[in-house]
């Protein structure tokens, strides 16, 4: 019977191509069940392996699966993300428990730079749960380089901005990014200056997604392609939203701002929401928006370092609708 090194040195072995590959240095080596390991994921960006933990593991089962990382991958860090299913968990347990600021192994890192398919993106592993990349989007920012050239592209909930670092790195017209942080905004702009891009400060927008989806539909402004990846549950002073539930919404705001020919980028990670009610929820809101849409083409994260459980659909969700 493998060992849990055994198990963890396999998951690695699996990713091929990507061990070897010098334009990108981040992607995931452990992807729970479906690498035989439930409840544990880890993402690795060059020598930093950043573990995430989706159940309460006793003091003894973290030491025995830091100890086993260490042993399988000899990382020079590994950081440890605590990450409870339930919301009222997260609001009463503190910052630090969750996501330590140091390292649970190996060397403290403030900061580092990561590669995905030739662009740079800065990594902040003792910043919270998340670290500035997320790694499941990468087939999708992979697509958008062979799409943006000569594009204008809208960016919804932008986290550290990577969509628009690559879409101006692929050679887009313009990339406007909204986010309702102004502290992750600014990140983004450091990843923009990281690929040598010019930063203009009016296409950071800091603000209510829906809000600024209003103004922008008000003032006539349209993009070619508009990427919307909301996370599955946000809290803001305007509204809540649920992506299982508000995402016909999302979709029809979006689609008004969306060029004639132009795409439509509707991206979900909500588990429980299956993709056959994804595509029928953003048709939804399409037709709400007064538009036609025929769908490009859906899929999910790379199998390769995100594979599925048997009998699991993928849990992000990428849905492209051109709209008339």
């Amino acid at each position: 019977m493998p060992t849990l090194v055994d198990t963890l040195r396999t998951a690695q072995a699996r990713r091929g191509a990507l061990l070897t590959d010098a334009r990108t240095t981040a992607f995931r080596v452990l992807h729970g069940e479906a690498d035989g390991v439930p409840d544990v994921t880890v993402d690795r960006f060059g020598g930093l392996y950043v573990v995430s933990l989706y159940r309460d593991f006793t003091a003894s089962e973290e030491e025995a699966l830091l100890d086993a990382a260490m042993a399988a991958w000899a990382p020079a860090s590994l950081y440890l993300k605590r990450r409870p299913r339930e919301a009222r968990v997260l609001a009463n347990v503190a910052k630090e428990t969750l996501a330590p600021e140091t390292a649970a192994r190996g060397a403290p890192v403030e900061s580092l730079t990561a590669l995905e398919n030739g662009v740079s993106f800065l990594i902040r592993p003792g910043q919270g749960l998340s670290v500035g990349l997320y790694l499941d989007m990468r087939d999708t920012r992979a697509w958008l380089q062979q799409e943006a050239q000569g594009r204008t592209v809208l960016n919804l909930f932008a986290y550290t901005c990577a969509f628009g670092v690559v879409a101006m790195a692929s050679g887009a017209k313009r990339a406007l990014n909204v986010d309702a942080s102004r502290r992750v905004l600014e990140w983004g702009e450091e990843n923009a200056r990281l690929n040598a891009q010019t930063v203009d400060r009016y296409d950071y927008i800091a603000g209510d997604v829906f809000d600024w989806l209003k103004r922008l539909a008000k003032k006539g402004e349209t993009f070619d392609l508009v990427v919307s990846d909301p996370p599955s549950f946000s809290n803001t002073k305007e509204a809540r939203f649920s992506a299982a539930r508000d995402y016909a919404r999302l979709a029809e705001a979006a689609a008004r701002v969306v060029a004639p020919g132009g795409r439509l980028v509707a991206c979900c990670n909500h588990a429980g929401l299956p993709m056959k009610r994804f595509e029928a929820m953003v048709a939804e809101g399409v037709a709400l928006a007064g538009r036609q849409g025929r769908a490009l083409s859906s899929s999910g994260p790379s199998s390769l370092d995100f594979p599925s459980a048997p009998g699991q659909e993928p849990a992000l969700k990428v849905h492209v609708v051109q709209l008339r």
